[in-house]
């Protein structure tokens, strides 16, 4: 057996522990879990900067990777509200005795081991962790070389709060970020329950191909703005420019904008005003083109373009004919992430919320707020674009399966 292998199977075994540990002693490792982030923040962010050295600043990931005090302070919050969450586990779903006499129950128990394939977001080992714990399961990380100081800080915490605790260290197992060892994880089918990647497309698509281990996938988010004929204008700017610049880096951030022809003149060159304000690189279909002539960031859109995930300060604009033809481009070109409609007609937002096949659609609102925190669930493991299981946001509620129990008194069939 290989020394990572062996490292799998010490981790599988320590998931017993955790199943018998009591709700309180969980609450408070993940109680000092979190005062600990805050007080090694700088620990935390010493580590960070050497990782940090080593990207482009340009690159787009540089922003996912980048800790400082205020986003320390934010994970660890996200942690303080997995700890206040009910357990997940141990709930009776159904009880009822059969003909037989046998007493049937279902309830919800623990996936066992969860394993996490990551890049650049040394966030998702507190997100995970926490949530891997508080549902009782270990859990085997694998991030990217890109964030190895970083991550590695933060699991030097969480072993510190897991013997505090008298929890094993080996519950939360980090791997070496090395690519070679990925295929480990893929055939270990006897120590790891559930791979999940969290990545770009390329890793979702690699683990989705290769894995032998059951794959959640927590999906690249290519979303939509589809501003309607009916739209209030003001809205749809500051709807659209809080979803593309917020946070251009996240898998829930505006990257085309769909526009009714109706409106088209009236609204684009309003909504290149604000965007000016950011630099936004904008990938004009050609009838938007001709309408932002004079735009100092503006390119000619490929076909290519209404697939990407921008991860930055670019958007995919297209000028559509009506409703049908923007939910015609979505079916097309999303990935069943997020997507908005922005119109006041109630029965044009009806339609687009009962048939746009994403795992989030949106009336009114940016789609910044498909995030498990948003949604009251804690933190999150990533947003799941598939229909298994999981979707949408991925978090506490979700890292459980179901078990049958049957009590019997002697019975035989």
């Amino acid at each position: 057996m290989s020394n990572i292998l062996n490292k799998i199977k010490k981790t599988h075994s320590s998931r017993m522990y955790l199943q018998q540990a009591k709700g309180k002693d969980i609450n408070q490792f993940l109680a000092d879990f979190a005062d600990q982030l805050e007080i090694q923040a700088e620990k935390i962010i010493r580590a960070n900067k050497k990782d940090l050295a080593r990207m482009d600043p340009a690159n787009s990931l540089y922003d996912r990777l980048l800790l400082n005090k205020e986003r320390i302070i934010q994970i660890a919050q996200a942690v303080r509200k997995v700890k206040k969450l009910a357990d997940p586990c141990g709930k009776i779903l159904e009880k009822r005795k059969l003909e037989s006499g046998i007493l049937l129950e279902k309830k919800t128990a623990p996936l066992g081991v969860v394993a996490a394939i990551f890049e650049s977001r040394p966030n998702v080992v507190a997100d995970i962790s926490a949530l891997c714990i508080k549902s009782r399961n270990a859990a085997v990380l694998k991030g990217s070389k890109d964030a190895d100081h970083t991550n590695r800080a933060i699991v030097r915490i969480l072993h510190e709060a897991l013997k505090k605790n008298a929890l094993p260290a080996e519950l939360i197992l980090l791997l070496p970020p090395d690519r070679e060892i990925v295929n480990e994880l893929f055939t270990a089918t006897r120590y790891i329950d559930v791979i999940i990647p969290r990545g770009s497309n390329n890793l979702i698509q690699h683990v989705r191909a290769n894995s032998r281990v059951p794959v959640i996938e927590t999906g690249a988010g290519v979303c939509h703005a589809y501003v309607h004929k009916d739209a209030d204008i003001n809205m749809a700017i500051r709807i659209v420019f809080n979803g593309r610049t917020s946070r251009p880096s996240v898998c829930n951030s505006i990257d085309s904008i769909l526009i009714d022809h109706e409106i088209a003149s009236k609204f684009l060159p309003q909504l290149v005003e604000k965007l000016k304000e950011k630099s936004v690189n904008i990938y004009a279909d050609k009838k938007s083109y001709q309408i932002l002539k004079g735009y100092p960031h503006l390119k000619k859109a490929a076909g290519e373009d209404f697939y990407r995930e921008f991860l930055s300060l670019a958007c995919a604009i297209k000028i559509v004919k009506n409703q049908d033809e923007a939910m015609a481009h979505i079916e097309e070109h999303g990935t069943r992430h997020s997507e908005v409609i922005i119109t006041k007609n109630k029965k044009a937002a009806d339609l687009f919320l009962e048939y746009v096949d994403a795992a989030t659609v949106y009336h009114n609102a940016s789609t910044r707020f498909t995030d498990g925190e948003e949604f009251g669930l804690g933190a999150e493991v990533g947003i799941s674009t598939q229909k298994l299981h999981a979707r949408g946001p991925f978090a506490l509620e979700k890292l459980v399966t179901e078990k049958w129990i049957l009590k019997g008194h002697g019975e035989i069939r």
